[in-house]
């Protein structure tokens, strides 16, 4: 019996291989797809056809694939029953056995013996090797798209709403917002500040740097002086190295510029007439403070401390005959930049006082005093660029995390949708 190609596709029995069947008295045989596309016969060794006598054979069309032989031990089977049963072929007739195979010729109730040249008892053999199906397999290519988890929909499967249309563009403009802004801080230098305790300038030789700068209204530049003095010994009294005097008010007044060194230990500072020759009778230490710094100087916007903490203090209004007193805690700074170059500075915190001194022997004479302290706590501030890395991921969150949340948010809106428009047509109790 010979069956068309869609039967043959229908029933499964061309799954890999179109070369071979199988029949049920002569087990595997070459048959195939003829060139327009339709089954060829079997062809079975001449001479042992049963169809010789006038029967057809209950032969199967079943293909050499992975399930070839399980479906044609089936099929040898049921054709076996049917043969023995009195059924005969598919035509309703039970041909004759073959000459040679079993039984006397015309017997219709003789089952058939196995096909010569396979071992007794061996009903379903395995087929024999297709070298076109070797070939073919051989020259198949690799097809990349196997490994597509992303398959794609079909338009014409697709529903587009208003509603997922108004919540797409908003999303769109969601994302180009938080964009626009990671950029922006991926391109712009993030400067991180940590503590630790340590001295950080090793090779200052246990020297600070000190800036000062400050104007004294009426006090003549002769009086002006700086004495130092601090708890390793050193008293220094009217300094004058690196330093400078300008009269003001017709020479009434003095502004003193100086640079100096101050060992890292507790000690102080102070502007005084203690240098003079001749010390007056009330000097007035009132007094503007243009600058006050240690250590390098600094000139970075983002960075916000104390390196000129009394900068712009303005005393001229205070008591001319009272001395001043500013306590300074200074804080070792580090500043690093994107190319590992670091600058010394020091911030510092201040406290003042306002008094006039007096001994047993009468008023002692003004100054202003800079009582200073270090800090064992050392602030850096280092320079650095997000990564790369760092910004894509982020990147890659906020369109995920963007499209997932309006994916969810559309698609519970298109359900209430759906739900109430059944409810209205009464579809839904």
């Amino acid at each position: 019996m010979l069956m068309s190609k869609g039967s043959i596709k229908t029933l499964g029995w061309l799954n890999k291989c179109q070369h071979h069947f199988y029949c049920p008295y002569w087990g595997w045989v070459d048959g195939g797809m003829s060139d327009w596309g339709r089954p060829r016969r079997p062809e079975v060794p001449r001479g042992r056809d049963p169809r010789a006598g006038g029967g057809r054979a209950p032969c199967r069309y079943v293909t050499s694939g992975p399930n070839g032989p399980a479906r044609g031990e089936r099929e040898r089977e049921a054709a076996h029953a049917q043969w023995e049963g009195g059924g005969g072929g598919p035509g309703g007739s039970a041909p004759p056995a073959p000459a040679g195979v079993g039984g006397a010729r015309g017997s219709a109730r003789a089952r058939p013996a196995e096909p010569q040249g396979w071992p007794a008892g061996l009903r379903n053999p395995s087929p024999p090797r297709c070298r076109s199906c070797s070939a073919a397999g051989s020259n198949m290519p690799f097809d990349l798209r196997r490994f597509d988890i992303y398959r794609k929909v079909p338009k014409d499967l697709t529903q587009p709403t208003y509603t997922g249309a108004i919540i797409s563009v908003c999303c769109c403009l969601f994302i180009l917002f938080l964009f626009l802004s990671e950029l922006t801080g991926f391109i712009a230098t993030e400067i991180v500040n940590e503590l630790y305790v340590d001295d950080p300038d090793k090779d200052s030789g246990g020297k600070i740097d000190v800036s000062l700068n400050i104007s004294l209204p009426n006090l003549h530049c002769d009086l002006v002086g700086l004495d130092i003095q601090d708890e390793m010994g050193r008293h220094e009294v009217g300094h004058i190295d690196n330093s400078m005097k300008i009269p003001l008010n017709n020479g009434d007044g003095c502004r003193f510029e100086g640079q100096f060194s101050i060992n890292k230990v507790p000690g102080n500072f102070h502007v005084s007439t203690h240098s003079a020759t001749a010390q007056p009778q009330n000097p007035d230490m009132t007094h503007v403070i243009h600058k006050l710094s240690f250590g390098d100087k600094l000139q970075v916007q983002n960075i916000h401390g104390a390196f000129n903490a009394l900068g712009g203090a303005d005393k001229r209004s205070s008591n001319p005959l009272a001395s001043y007193d500013y306590i300074l805690k200074i804080v070792p700074t580090v500043y690093e930049d994107k190319n590992g170059k670091q600058r010394y500075s020091y911030q510092y915190t201040v406290a003042n006082k306002e008094y006039v001194a007096y001994s047993h022997t009468g008023r002692i004479i003004p100054a202003i005093w800079f009582r200073y302290d270090l800090s064992p706590i050392t602030v850096k501030y280092t320079e650095r660029r997000q990564p790369l890395y760092r910004f894509i991921t982020t990147i890659c969150a906020i369109i995920g995390g963007t499209f997932t949340v309006a994916g969810i948010l559309d698609s519970c809106i298109f359900t209430a949708s759906e739900a109430w428009k059944k409810i209205q047509l009464g579809k839904m109790q």
